[in-house]
This record gives C-alpha cells, sequence and structure tokens, in this order.
C-alpha cells in the first residue's frame, strides 16, 4: 500500500458510491433498497480501506504521514495536501466506522427520498474524512464548510416538524462562525505567504495577530464543538435531525471543533491561548454546570442527550486549555469516548423513537421487561455517559479533571460538579423508561433488538468496554503527538517570556519535569534535588 494515495482513497470513496445511487433508476421500491445497499457496500469498503491508514501509521512518530501532496495553485503557493498525525488518525476512523452503523439505524426509518438521503449520508462522509486530513487551509476550509449542506439537507428534509427551523439555525450559527474563520485564514496566508498548515505550525505569528486571530478561530470552532454559550443552536439541531443525524453531527462533527482548537489554536496561536486559557476555562465550566441543570429538566429524551453532549464537550474544551500533558490526553480521550458514547445513546433512542414514535419519557416506562436486551444496551452506554470505570467515560473525564486540578484547582473542583448532575439526568432517563410497571400497551407491544439494531450496536459496546478497559490501545496511537504539540507550546511560551525556563507552577509542566514524572519521580523530589 506504499504507492497507493490510501488518504485521497478514503476521502472520495464515499463519493463514488454517491454516484452509483445517483445514476439508479426504476420503481420507487427498487430505487430505495438499491440505494441502501450500495451505500452499506460503499460504507463497509470504505471503512475496510481506512483500516489500511491504521495499520501504515507509526505512533512513535509524532509528526506527519502518509502525506499527499500535488500543486493544485502554484501561483499562490496553494497545493492539495493531506496528511494524518495522532491527533486525527481516530477521527478519520471514527467518520468511516459510523457511517455503516449509521445507514443501517436507517434501513427501515428513512422512508422517503431514501435515495437522495444515502447520497447525502455518503457525501457527509466525505467532508468528514476530507476535513480531518487537510493539510493546507484551503482545502481544510472547504472540507469544513462542506459538511454544513448535506447535514443542512438532513436535517431540514428528513427531520421533525420543525425541521426548517432548526436546520436554518444550525447552518447560520456554523457559517457565521466559518466566515471569521476565513478572515483568519487569509490574514495567515498573507503574512505567511503560503497555506501549508505545517508551515503555519512554526510560523512566528506577532503576539498581537495572535489574539485576533486565537478570537476568530475560536468562534468558529466553539460554535462547532459547541461550547456555552454558543451552544443553542445545537438541542434544536438534534431533536429535529434524524437518527443518523443526530449520530453523525455528535459522533464527528462535534469534533471538529475540539480537533480545530488543537490543530489551529494551540498550535499555531500558543501565546494567544496562554493569554485567553482563563476565558476557556469559564465558558467550559459554564457549559459542564449550566447545559447539565438543564438537561436534568427536560423530559423530551433527545434533547436530554443533547445537552449532555454540551456538558461533555465541556470537559473536552477544559481539558485542552489546561496545557498539560494530563488535560490534553485527557480531551483527546474524552472526544473519542463521546464519539461513541454519544452515537450509541441516540441510536438508543432512535430505537425507542421508530416503535412509539414518540420522544417523551413519561409515555414509557417498565421496557426492561419485555425489552431486556435493549435494557442491557442502553446501560452500558448510559454508565459510559456518566463515567463509571471500567468504561470509557471514566478515563476521559478523569484526566482531564486532573489536569484542571494541576491546572487551577477551582476548575477541577467546579467540573467534578458535572459528574454529579451527569449521573442524576442519566440515571432519571433510564428509570423512567426502563422501571417501574409495564402498564401502556402499546409499550407492551414494542418488540426487542432486531438483528440489524443488534449489529451497530455490538462494535459499539466492544469499543467502549475495550477503552475503558484497555485504554493504551488508544492513547499509544496519540499520546506522542500530544507530547510533541505541548512541548513545542511550552517552548513558544517560553521563548515569549510568559513561563520561565523551569516553571515552578504545576499548570505549565514542562517535558522534562514529565519525562521525570514517568520514571517514578514527583516535581517536589525534582525541586528538592535542585
Amino acid at each position: 500500500m506504499a504507492d497507493v494515495p490510501i488518504l485521497s482513497l478514503t476521502t472520495f470513496l464515499p463519493l463514488v458510491g454517491a454516484l452509483f445511487i445517483l445514476l439508479i433508476r426504476g420503481e420507487e421500491q427498487n430505487v430505495a433498497r438499491n440505494a441502501k445497499s450500495v451505500a452499506l457496500w460503499t460504507s463497509i469498503i470504505t471503512f475496510i480501506v481506512s483500516l489500511f491508514i491504521l495499520t501504515g501509521f507509526d505512533p512513535s512518530n509524532p509528526g506527519f504521514q502518509l502525506v499527499e501532496e500535488v500543486q493544485w495553485l502554484p501561483a499562490f503557493n496553494i497545493a492539495y495536501i493531506k496528511g494524518i498525525d495522532g491527533v486525527s488518525v481516530w477521527f478519520v476512523l471514527a467518520s468511516t466506522l459510523l457511517t455503516p452503523i449509521c445507514v443501517l439505524a436507517s434501513w427501515d426509518a428513512v422512508e422517503k427520498r431514501v435515495k437522495e438521503f444515502m447520497i447525502a449520508l455518503l457525501v457527509l462522509e466525505t467532508m468528514l474524512v476530507g476535513m480531518f486530513t487537510a493539510l493546507d487551509f484551503v482545502l481544510f476550509y472547504f472540507f469544513f464548510e462542506g459538511v454544513l449542506l448535506p447535514m443542512f439537507l438532513m436535517i431540514g428534509v428528513w427531520g421533525g416538524p420543525n425541521r426548517v427551523y432548526a436546520s436554518y439555525k444550525f447552518f447560520i450559527y456554523t457559517f457565521v462562525g466559518s466566515v471569521l474563520m476565513l478572515l483568519a485564514i487569509l490574514a495567515m496566508y498573507l503574512t505567511a505567504g503560503t497555506m501549508d498548515m505545517r508551515v503555519m505550525v512554526d510560523y512566528p505569528f506577532s503576539s498581537n495577530m495572535q489574539i485576533w486571530l486565537w478570537l476568530a478561530f475560536f468562534i468558529a470552532f466553539a460554535v462547532k464543538t459547541p461550547i456555552w454559550p454558543a451552544h443553542t443552536w445545537l438541542p434544536f439541531a438534534h431533536v429535529e435531525a434524524p437518527t443518523a443525524g443526530s449520530v453523525m453531527l455528535a459522533g464527528v462533527m462535534l469534533k471538529m471543533g475540539g480537533y480545530g482548537l488543537i490543530r489551529a489554536n494551540i498550535q499555531m496561536l500558543p501565546e494567544a491561548s496562554f493569554y485567553f486559557q482563563n476565558l476557556v476555562f469559564v465558558m467550559s465550566i459554564g457549559a459542564i454546570i449550566y447545559t447539565s441543570l438543564v438537561a436534568l429538566a427536560q423530559t423530551d429524551m433527545k434533547k436530554m442527550i443533547a445537552y449532555s453532549s454540551v456538558a461533555h464537550m465541556g470537559y473536552v474544551s477544559m481539558g485542552i486549555f489546561t496545557m498539560n500533558q494530563q488535560g490534553l490526553d485527557g480531551a483527546m480521550f474524552q472526544m473519542l469516548s463521546h464519539t461513541f458514547v454519544s452515537a450509541a445513546l441516540f441510536l438508543c433512542i432512535g430505537v425507542a423513537y421508530n416503535r412509539l414514535h414518540t420522544r417523551e419519557m413519561a409515555a414509557y416506562g417498565g421496557m426492561a421487561k419485555n425489552m431486556p436486551r435493549y435494557a442491557v444496551v442502553f446501560a452500558i452506554f448510559m454508565f459510559a455517559s456518566v463515567g463509571l470505570p471500567g468504561t470509557s467515560g471514566f478515563v476521559g473525564e478523569f484526566l482531564t479533571m486532573l489536569g484542571a486540578f494541576e491546572a487551577n484547582t477551582w476548575v477541577g473542583l467546579f467540573s467534578a460538579t458535572g459528574l454529579v448532575l451527569g449521573a442524576a439526568y442519566m440515571l432519571l432517563l433510564f428509570r423512567k423508561l426502563f422501571f417501574g410497571k409495564l402498564d401502556k400497551p402499546e409499550v407492551k407491544a414494542m418488540q426487542d433488538l432486531n438483528w440489524k439494531e443488534v449489529s451497530f450496536f455490538a462494535p459499539l459496546v466492544a469499543i467502549v468496554i475495550i477503552m475503558g478497559v484497555y485504554p493504551a490501545s488508544f492513547q499509544n496511537v496519540y499520546n506522542p503527538t500530544l507530547e510533541k504539540i505541548l512541548a513545542d507550546h511550552q517552548a513558544s511560551l517560553r521563548s515569549a517570556g510568559l513561563i520561565e525556563a523551569q516553571p515552578t507552577q504545576t499548570a505549565h509542566v514542562t517535558q522534562e519535569t514529565a519525562s521525570t514524572a514517568t520514571q517514578g519521580q514527583s516535581v517536589a523530589d525534582k525541586a528538592s534535588e535542585n
């Protein structure tokens, strides 16, 4: 596979499938059946191809790998550049894994314009993979914006009663943020003379310029993450979106914001990131506490999970800006955990909605008696969401809070309240759905999970448990890259005089100190030795 442009192949294979679906003709039922089959096989093949990215990736190399570079607009120093590092590789695989799961979840749920829905889903996959592998800012912005169109259509055409309002709110919020990012990209291009993101990472932008660039990027990624108070579009989008739309939105699209914060704000604008650290802490704590309280007051299952997504992503933004190894590691792990846990929870809600056609918790009750398999699956993902040890949710939340306590004790203390509130609303949801009397005739008639549903829940259950029991299987891939990002970030801060060569504050642990800690010595021990 050495000579195969594996990243481009993974990116554009879904478009080939979308083209085949576009050419399907015949009776409506035959077209729908063939469209679903083509979409399923295309997404499965794409996922298999994407596994070669992981097998060809060298975790010990913290730089960009599998780089593909072709001159695009040489007169303007703009090229087609794709590559991956430890930060992006897992998001590529998550995108390719969730797509066939979404096809299966939509198999019976989507009944109108099936052909167009499958095309939109495959186009969305191309845009997501393209964004996570882009190393030229023009290419990055093209894919970043390209995600809007298929998701806008999925919400606006196949969504609920208020789908038009939700789709326009989603589009306007994210588009406005993206325009600010475009202005920042243009300013960086005029300064550095290139769109190559590898050059931008090391380019010494002035301190004043970093402030404005950071704000522009942060607004764009804060909306996409979303970070409180730029989150108000998300609950509407989730509630009105079809199940597959919610899965891709929560599972992958929200990670575009976290990925961008690491790639642009932390790596390219270190001085401004240091300057705005406390602002991000305040917004993250606001997201964790406020949206958890709002989730606790919800009666709509989907809206509750939507608000919980904002709270969980608050841990991500907090962990990223702790600027220490534990926090950054926790943020990455929390993003990966949330990818699978939130996707699974929306799939669980879709199972109930497809049978009873309501999302109100009061309409259910006692389902553990007639749907035991469904109850077990829901319980696994509920426990992962609240951070039960042995599940993926525990590792990410523990590491982000550990990093937060190291950076600022008050931030760590306030973030811990989110664990209590998260357990409260998730246990409330589980109790209302599965416990109590099974006395509603329509609930009694609900059938347990079928083979399609078991087939897409099984890999998600396995991943959540593997991540919880053996987190190193995921951490070993991205940790060398994170260590390099952190070392470069702190070197930039030292050169700017923002931290000391041997910082006394544990909020900014140097690479030497972190290395010493791994050998069993504490920071205090080292200080006493000196």
